[in-house]
């Protein structure tokens, strides 16, 4: 199983998405927020095919389609982060942490 936790930055919002994957690469998702556009999300993407997401572009997996039918916004790093859990529960990635680190230049 596979634990992410996000900080998505200035909304102040806190989501953690937890996959755990069968032997077939089948990714059963629990995701959990205070924000009302990923709880819709959550709803909506409780289950993966690793591989047939790996096989899309990044606008076509079902994470980012369906953050974009919740209406979740464009800066927002909780789709990429299913899509990292989902790769970390199938072994297909190692456990690292990811950062972006904004500042006004």
């Amino acid at each position: 199983m596979a634990r992410v936790e996000v900080m998505a930055g200035v909304c102040g919002f806190t989501s953690v998405i937890e996959a755990k994957a069968d032997d077939n690469y089948h990714v059963t998702l629990r995701i959990c927020s205070d924000c009302a556009q990923i709880q819709a999300m959550g709803e909506m993407l409780t289950s993966l095919s690793a591989l047939d997401e790996m096989r899309l572009s990044i606008t076509e997996t079902r994470p980012y389609r369906v953050g974009a039918a919740c209406k979740v916004h464009a800066a927002c790093p909780v789709p990429c982060a299913v899509i990292k859990a989902m790769e970390v529960a199938c072994s297909l990635a190692l456990p690292a942490d990811v950062a972006i680190k904004v500042s006004k230049a």
